[in-house]
């Protein structure tokens, strides 16, 4: 007796605390033992159970072993519910996290991917070696106009050796004509030597035949 008074204490503490969550469903949903939320079952069973005072006033609810068999039943069973419910939100939100944790890693390959693309799509190879469009744009113009001075010193200098040529070939031209017209007079001033030379012999010749 004393047992089943105590149980029936600790039945109708719960009951106190459950019955402070959901007044509402107290009044929507009919009491039972065989059905409806625990909460219900509960209310149910101190419902039904008949009022006792003892000599001190002290109110207590004396109750059916069964119901209380029954509404141990049904909350192990709601409990067993609850755990298993509670596992598989544990597995979804392991599965979840997995997702997640493996989102941020496709992120972040994709942010490195993305940072590389930009990193090549801003900038040019060069002999293996990556350099920035503005640095390589101004390493070409400079080459350009490297190849572009040369490009001007040699038309420069293939100028001056040509005037230089063309001045020496008119020197050289100079020269011959001059040497020429030297020639000439030589060749002349030989041919009159000769031919004075030859008149001198025959003078000569005449001479001694006439004595």
């Amino acid at each position: 007796m004393n047992y089943i008074k105590t149980l029936a204490v600790l039945v109708f503490l719960c009951l106190n605390t459950l019955s402070a969550f959901s007044q509402t469903d107290q009044e929507e949903e009919p009491l039972s033992l065989d059905s409806g939320t625990i909460n219900n079952q509960f209310e149910y069973v101190i419902q039904k159970s008949s009022s006792w005072r003892d000599e001190r006033g002290q109110s207590y609810k004396v109750t059916k072993s069964f119901w209380l068999n029954e509404l141990k039943a049904h909350t192990l069973d709601s409990l067993k519910a609850v755990h298993k419910d509670l596992l598989d939100t544990q597995t979804i939100v392991s599965n979840q996290k997995k997702e997640i944790d493996d989102l941020k890693t496709n992120l972040s390959n994709t942010q490195i991917a993305l940072d590389k693309t930009n990193s090549e799509k801003n900038s040019m190879s060069l002999f293996g070696i990556q350099m920035s469009k503005t640095g390589y744009n101004g390493l070409m113009w400079t080459i350009i106009a490297g190849l572009l001075g040369l490009f001007l010193l040699f038309v420069y200098k293939f100028n001056n050796s040509n005037k230089v040529t063309k001045e020496a070939k008119s020197a050289l031209s100079e020269m011959e004509e001059e040497f020429e017209e030297h020639r000439k007079t030589a060749l002349e001033r030989e041919q009159k030597v000769r031919r004075q030379l030859q008149d001198e012999i025959n003078k000569q010749k005449t001479s001694k035949n006439s004595k």
